[in-house]
């Protein structure tokens, strides 16, 4: 019996060869393991839980429907940020111009666990880090998410933005320094 390379088959593009061979639960771990840091790039991105939450849909229903075209030029978190990041920008030309607000996505307040003082003081950290956010340049806040929120490299920015890989080195430089002045005692 051979045993089989389980981080091999569990890699983002394993699972969606997986599923476009009709493996459901390929796709089910794909939007586990990606769906907080997407819906985290909206929210931050445009403000408003429920705007975060149509075009968070609306990038799902997009990789759903182009599920059998997908080949693997890039990694596939590269692939789902170009989309995610496409329909974020057919947002903004739509609307007006977004604030960013401080919503914890992933709180769950009838956990056993919860603490109120604990809780109150990640959301006041949670707001100055938005407010932080906020105090960046779109194009250094957009680096900076898909850096942090989408785990890409300097190289996957620079080909899914458009700008060379020395300008989003220089935005995401000057993001981590705009946020270390900004935020400096909460290191």
């Amino acid at each position: 019996m051979q045993l089989q390379d389980t981080h091999a088959t569990d890699t983002d593009e394993a699972l969606m060869h997986a599923w476009q061979s009709g493996d459901a639960a390929a796709f089910d771990r794909l939007y586990e393991r990606h769906r907080g840091g997407v819906f985290r790039y909206f929210l931050r991105q445009c403000g408003d839980r429920g705007r975060a939450e149509e075009l968070h849909h609306d990038v799902w229903l997009k990789i759903i429907g182009a599920r059998d075209g997908w080949r693997p030029a890039a990694r596939f978190t590269t692939w789902l940020y170009t989309v995610a990041r496409n329909r974020l920008i057919d947002y903004w030309r739509a609307a007006a111009p977004a604030r960013l607000v401080a919503l914890d996505d992933d709180a769950h307040a009838a956990d056993a666990g919860w603490d109120p003082a604990s809780a109150s003081v990640s959301m006041q950290t949670g707001a100055r880090i938005i407010a932080a956010l906020g105090t960046l340049p779109e194009a250094q806040r957009d680096a900076f998410l898909l850096h942090v929120e989408g785990g890409l490299a300097l190289a996957e920015i620079a080909a899914l933005t458009g700008a060379p890989a020395e300008t989003v080195k220089s935005r995401l430089r000057y993001a981590y320094a705009r946020l270390r002045d900004v935020l400096g005692d909460l290191r």
